[in-house]
């Protein structure tokens, strides 16, 4: 069940609504379409569109049916009582399909509270056999009592579920801050829901997560480290896919999953390359990103699935975006190189040049230095020392400052090096020039 938006309801349409209940398990028989300025106070779609609903209900012997936009409780209760079958929002949809994808005990205590939340405001359709509550001293009936306590019930659940999420926020805020203190940076995955970003990810750090071609395949964020050519290790994080009509409580609910996106160093933006609607998939994600605080993260846009859209696979300057685009195909491998090239180059333009000099003795320091940062060139002075000029960043820096055999006076500053140069012999030459 669609409510048109734009004064018709296409075909198109549905094929979003579809996949999320394929997604969810269930078998589609049909859909009716429906256009208002103003959606009905009593049952959303009017009574003659609801009536037309039940028949068809009655035609096909469905047993649910779903509303492709968020309804009252109200609403939900008078058109199950029209068509005598359940009746579902978007919401409770995708909630459901998160239920099957979590996976991590966090997914799951997630997915819970979020259900909880949406469930306390219904909880009166599931009563309606007993007796409410009347007026008058003494006349206080059963239902109302037993809906009390089921309220009570699902608050302190709720509780709970806040109390255990809130620890174990904490430790993985624990596991992001140990990270940020080796300084590696980390890549988040983000985009349209299925629109390749697992298979990407699998592509990029030859991994074999769960993928498929359906909406939500991916919920529970799955990180992953990787080398990148001539700039070094970086963790991959692939998160969970967005979409349109996402509602502002699950955004809150999963905020501590989309964590991740917004503590990420670079962000990898995924679209859907084949889709007809793709800029629309772009604006939305761009509609999160500016919910959790995440814009002004540098980021990478991608566009996968170039073998269905039949374009040709590699850079390419986007009528949307300020700076370059990649077209890939993560089935066929195609432009993956091109990824990793422009995300080192994208990661190296923090990088500036620094110099250091520390005793030959500390072999183990140099060759943690060549593992973490990239050489430009490393001599020795007349005293015996090693002078290493590498180009770094701001996490690469505070990964060499994490060595044990580090120190402070190791670092040595340019503007003090012009005066007083230093006599040195370059590697692999005979000659003596000037540091400078």
């Amino acid at each position: 069940m669609h409510q048109g938006r734009s004064g018709r309801v296409l075909e198109s349409d549905f094929e979003e609504l579809s996949g999320l209940a394929k997604s969810a398990g269930a078998m589609v028989v049909g859909c009716i379409g429906a256009t208002r300025r103003v959606p009905d106070a009593g049952t959303f779609v009017g009574r003659g569109k609801a009536q037309k609903i039940a028949e068809w209900v009655a035609a096909h012997c469905a047993d649910l049916v779903i509303i492709d936009q968020a309804i009252s409780p109200v609403q939900e209760r008078n058109l199950e009582q029209l068509t005598k079958c359940r009746v579902i929002d978007r919401t409770r949809l995708i909630l459901d399909i998160f239920a099957l994808r979590a996976q991590t005990h966090e997914g799951k205590l997630q997915v819970e509270l979020a259900q909880l939340r949406h469930l306390s405001t219904r909880l009166v359709r599931g009563w309606t056999h007993l007796e409410r509550q009347r007026g008058g001293i003494g006349l206080r009936g059963p239902g109302e009592t037993q809906l009390e306590t089921d309220r009570r019930l699902i608050g302190l659940r709720i509780r709970h579920l806040q109390t255990r999420l809130s620890k174990v926020g904490l430790q993985r805020s624990l596991r992001r801050h140990r990270r940020k203190r080796e300084r590696v940076p980390t890549v988040a995955i983000i985009g349209y829901t299925n629109t390749g970003k697992s298979s990407l990810f699998n592509k990029l750090v030859d991994a074999q997560i769960y993928c498929a071609d359906q909406l939500f395949a991916t919920l529970d964020p799955t990180m992953r480290r990787l080398e990148l050519p001539g700039f070094g290790p970086v963790i991959l994080s692939d998160t969970v896919g967005f979409i349109q009509g996402l509602p502002h409580a699950l955004v809150q609910a999963f905020l501590s999953t989309l964590e991740e996106v917004s503590s990420a160093d670079f962000l990898l933006r995924v679209a859907d390359d084949s889709h007809p609607d793709v800029r629309e998939q772009e604006a939305e994600v761009e509609k999160v990103l500016e919910e959790i605080g995440a814009t002004h993260i540098p980021s990478l846009v991608i566009r996968n699935k170039c073998d269905a859209s039949g374009r040709d696979a590699g850079l390419f300057k986007g009528q949307w975006h300020p700076g370059p685009a990649i077209r890939t195909s993560a089935r066929t491998g195609d432009g993956i190189e091109v990824v990793k090239t422009q995300l080192a180059r994208s990661l190296s333009s923090a990088r500036r040049p620094c110099v250091l000099r520390f005793p030959a003795s500390h072999g183990r320091l140099r060759a943690r230095i060549y593992a973490l940062a990239t050489v430009n060139e490393e001599s020795v002075t007349e005293r015996g020392e090693v002078l290493i000029t590498v180009n770094v960043d701001a996490p690469t820096i505070g990964r060499i400052e994490n060595e044990p055999d580090f120190d402070s006076s190791y670092w040595v500053e340019r503007a003090q090096v012009v005066p007083d140069p230093v006599t040195f012999v370059k590697k692999g030459s005979s000659g003596a020039k000037a540091c400078s």
